[in-house]
């Protein structure tokens, strides 16, 4: 099992007969003010500090921001992960203050989507509930307002068990403190994953990559549907806006002359006026197709025009539907382009084994 760096603390401290004050006053040190190195948590003594550095190291985070970019409103960053990974994480921020964090849940991704950057790297593997967290640790360590956090970066959330544990990290009142409505997860469909979040955590915003009403299309774009089928995963998202009575989202990327039909948009139509008393809860949004070099197949946006009928068939037919803002698309930072820029990720890397050589 892998425990959380803070769970490890509290052990640590209770192996070395301390009292539990000293755990209060470490969490009190990062959540409160903001102290993002163990040396400097002038409260502890200084055994407790070094047997802290020796465990953890000196910083707080495990993630090490090892490039940026910049662009309007939309931040990117490069982590480091402790084993040499790198992962991609963004920061959007709104005229009024408000901040959202896209993170990322798997170093690379599995599931192959033939429009997603991030599926052409394959899954590395699973990050760890530290390395999720540590992700917005960094941000808020640095002054930024946690407001909305989505997992709709790198990799598929709920095909990483450790996911559980890193949202009840996020939403340990202790801890990060973040309600549950102020976190969305975005999943291409996995059944047992979908099951666990309606039990556990039923507070939580779900968004479902949807991408084509057609079963055997939805294949050919996702192999995921040939493992949960696209009628099996409707009936597990009904199962889920009845036991919460929350809205649930359906992310329709908009790809020129694959799914933008009117056929397309009727056929998204009949699945969702046949969800029975549900069908109000259910949210569409349409995303322009965020255009990537890194996939085999070549994919270009649907244009305004066409969105705009498709949304029309929707909406004229009482679906709740909106076109949903892009940000970060210049800087690759936009739905389904999360990569790693490859000359950042070796360079990265190279100093990480640098620092490591013996």
């Amino acid at each position: 099992m892998n425990y959380s760096k803070y769970e490890r603390m509290k052990q640590l401290i209770a192996d070395m007969k301390l009292p539990d004050y000293r755990y209060e006053q470490i969490i009190k040190a990062i959540f409160l003010q903001h102290i993002s190195t163990f040396e400097r948590m002038s409260t502890l003594p200084i055994k407790l500090k070094e047997t802290l550095i020796d465990t953890f190291g000196p910083s707080v985070c495990c993630t090490v921001p090892a490039a940026c970019q910049t662009s309007g409103q939309a931040d990117k960053i490069l982590f480091l992960l402790p084993d040499g990974n790198c992962v991609e994480t963004v920061n959007l921020h709104y005229k009024k203050g408000w901040e959202s964090f896209c993170i990322s849940s798997q170093c690379g991704c599995g599931f192959n989507c033939q429009f997603c950057a991030t599926g052409t790297l394959g899954q590395k593997r699973n990050m760890t509930a530290d390395e999720i967290t540590d992700q917005l640790l960094y941000f808020y360590l640095n002054g930024h307002k946690l407001n909305s956090i989505s997992f709709m970066g790198m990799g598929e959330p709920l095909a990483n068990p450790n996911l559980f544990d890193a949202l009840n990290i996020l939403t340990d009142s202790s801890l990060f403190g973040l309600s549950q409505r102020r976190i969305t997860i975005s999943t291409i469909g996995i059944i047992p994953g979908i099951r666990r979040l309606t039990n556990e955590f039923p507070q939580i915003n779900l968004a479902f990559s949807l991408h084509s009403p057609f079963e055997k299309q939805r294949s050919e774009l996702m192999p995921v549907n040939r493992s949960f089928p696209l009628h099996e995963v409707m009936d597990a998202l009904d199962n889920h806006i009845q036991h919460t009575g929350r809205r649930l989202f359906l992310a329709y990327i908009m790809l020129n002359g694959v799914n933008d039909s009117p056929d397309h948009a009727k056929a998204l139509l009949n699945l969702l006026q046949n969800r029975g008393p549900w069908t109000h809860l259910y949210h569409v949004d349409l995303i322009p197709y965020n255009a990537t070099d890194k996939t085999s197949r070549t994919f270009t946006s649907s244009d305004k025009g066409t969105m705009k009928r498709f949304r029309d068939i929707l909406h004229g037919n009482g679906i709740s539907v909106a076109t949903r803002t892009q940000f970060g698309s210049d800087i690759s930072a936009a739905c389904g382009q999360l990569h790693g820029v490859e000359k950042d990720c070796i360079a990265a890397v190279e100093s990480f084994h640098k620092k490591n050589e013996v």
